[in-house]
């Protein structure tokens, strides 16, 4: 056996060092794959457009309503959190496909994007009109940024969800249940994936330069 006093090492200090590497292997097993959040992010949209294409708007009604609450618990473990976001939009799916299912009638999961950004429009507007920064809230604390800077940033989502209802409602209404599809799977990510990167300036006048 080896004499701890004749390392230097006292038992308190070997127990601390034990801890210690514990700690770093659990914080090391806990932090995910970089690839697994845009996979839970989009599994829910890319399994509805491969339902589609395999058996109908119904079909893949149904997958993103048995995908999406998947999707949240896949968050829960890899991730550590589900956001509040993943809710609220849990209760619109559910509904709207709910009704879409039942009535056979394809009219209400096509207007699901169109509730949805303007639920948030809506309610993003009322916290900005009443001094309550919802989107800060949103954002779990992920930036630091003064409250001139959320205003600001929550005022150009309000514009962009608002106009992309508007263009899901113009969309869906004359044209194609395929073309509506393909703008839900890719249009309008692309479009989001656009404006937040417009957001860019906008973050670097408010973020320190550190984040």
């Amino acid at each position: 056996m080896t004499d701890k006093k004749a390392t230097g090492v006292t038992p308190e200090q070997h127990k601390d060092d034990q801890q210690v590497e514990s700690t770093a292997g659990v914080s090391e097993k806990k932090k995910p794959a970089g690839w697994i959040k845009p996979v839970i992010e989009f599994g829910s949209l890319i399994s509805f457009f491969i339902a589609f294409r395999i058996g109908g708007i119904y079909a893949a009604t149904a997958t993103f309503m048995i995908v999406h609450p998947l999707s949240m618990l896949a968050a829960k473990k890899f991730l550590g959190h589900i956001a509040k976001v993943q809710w609220f939009t849990l209760v619109i799916v559910m509904v709207m496909g709910g009704l879409t299912l039942y009535l056979q009638d394809e009219t209400f999961v096509k207007m699901k994007l169109t509730v949805i950004n303007s639920l948030f429009a809506g309610i993003l507007l009322f916290g900005l009109l009443t001094g309550r920064l919802f989107f800060k809230s949103l954002m779990e604390s992920a930036l630091e940024m003064p409250d001139e800077g959320w205003r600001l940033i929550t005022r150009n989502y309000i514009i962009f969800l608002a106009l992309m209802a508007g263009v899901n409602e113009l969309i869906w209404r004359n044209f194609s249940t395929d073309i509506w599809v393909n703008f839900k799977t890719f249009g309008y990510m692309g479009a989001l994936v656009v404006f937040t990167i417009a957001q860019a300036p906008f973050l670097a006048k408010y973020l320190p330069t550190e984040d």
